[in-house]
């Protein structure tokens, strides 16, 4: 019999059994953030130590060692709380949680994590589409692949059951943007309203329905015309912020002469308003505030979108969509790929490409022209 050896305090403890083998103890954390006992065993003393030293080093790297299988309404709250919030955005982690508390959990959460198989994914995934959407399936699918990834790391299961399983597919819809006739008619009719400089950046420079209200006025240098588009502001969970970029970059572009005379008029305005708050006046230095110096909400600035596109009589469109027909007239004018990427800071090329451009009949048949054209020189 091996000699009697001792360990330090909180690194478990080890005997032989009545039947010749080896236990030891050592309590461990689990995914659910309490800490439980852990046994294990082995043919010899050795053998036994090597396992204990194994959950030993896991407790002190903070890696859950679950006694039993974690079932997945205990797993997906830990990896949200653990993996998620502080690493990815507030939006980011309000998008997961809102699919693992309406849609994962109540169709999947009774499963282990190691008895998850493949078509109890696909199961959940039928129900999510007929209750939601497709998209909203395909979404939940690739929160729950994500969750799974995390928990094979930790080495708490051997294989991610949710990439066996392809995500629905989802039929985008058709983009109608408006084209430039358009375009100049919705910037006449919003020339009154107070968030019409906001407009003017929205549609000449692309910019996201954050990164508008988001702009400073350091941001702003409109002697050498330019723009830097740092930050952007969010609404998630009843909690207004401000927060980085969508790609946690800042980007300068350089202003259109058309968007210096809306920012010059903006900064009077807002400066007789802040004579007239006086002592009420907040002193944030954002481009677009109220009438206080507040914080202008998101979604009051695509109701005045959406209120000045019924007015002058335009096919109904998002605010974001102002975005996709921005790409599509630099498209139109001949810009580059890469320009039209940077100017809408996009992180992939693919992104530009294949969602915020949209080809008109008109451009359609402009290039058939010119096939036209070349194959009667050929003939």
């Amino acid at each position: 019999m091996a000699p009697r050896k001792r360990n330090p305090n909180g690194a478990g403890s080890i005997w032989q059994r009545k039947d010749g083998r080896y236990e030891a103890r050592v309590y461990v954390p689990q995914p659910d953030g309490t800490r439980k006992r852990k046994t294990v065993y082995g043919s010899t003393w050795d053998e036994c130590d090597t396992k204990r030293q194994e959950l030993v080093l896991r407790d002190r790297q903070g890696v859950p060692t679950p006694t039993r299988s974690a079932r997945l309404f205990e797993w997906l709250p830990y990896w949200l709380e653990q993996f998620v919030k502080d690493d990815r955005k507030k939006t980011t982690y309000a998008k997961y949680e809102t699919h693992v508390r309406l849609y994962l959990i109540p169709n999947i959460g009774t499963k282990r994590l190691e008895n998850l198989g493949a078509a109890d994914v696909r199961r959940m995934l039928a129900i999510v589409s007929t209750q939601a959407s497709p998209a909203t399936a395909k979404e939940s699918h690739r929160v729950l692949r994500s969750a799974l990834s995390a928990a094979c790391r930790e080495e708490l299961i051997n294989r991610n059951v949710a990439k066996l399983v392809p995500a629905p597919r989802v039929e985008h819809r058709e983009l109608k943007p408006w084209d430039l006739e358009q375009t100049m008619t919705f910037l006449e009719a919003a020339r009154g309203d107070a968030l019409y400089a906001a407009f003017v950046l929205a549609v000449a420079l692309g910019l996201r329905r954050g990164e508008v209200l988001g702009l400073r006025w350091s941001d702003i240098d409109l002697e050498r015309r330019a723009l830097t588009v740092r930050n952007q502001i969010q609404r998630v969970q009843n909690e207004l912020y401000a927060d980085s970029t969508k790609n946690r970059r800042s980007r300068v572009i350089p202003l259109p002469l058309m968007c210096v005379p809306p920012l010059r008029w903006q900064r009077l305005r807002q400066a007789a308003q802040r004579d007239a708050a006086g002592a009420d006046w907040l002193g944030i230095d954002y481009v677009f505030t109220t009438r206080t110096g507040r914080t202008v909400e998101p979604m009051n600035l695509s109701r005045s979108f959406l209120r000045i596109t019924e007015v002058a009589g335009l096919p109904r469109i998002r605010l974001h969509d102002a975005r996709h027909g921005c790409a599509t007239l630099l498209f139109a004018a001949g810009v580059p790929a890469r320009v039209v990427m940077e100017i809408l800071g996009h992180s992939q090329i693919a992104v530009t490409m294949n969602i915020y451009t949209h080809v008109s009949d008109e451009h359609r048949r402009e290039a058939m022209g010119h096939m036209d054209r070349l194959l009667k020189r050929t003939k």
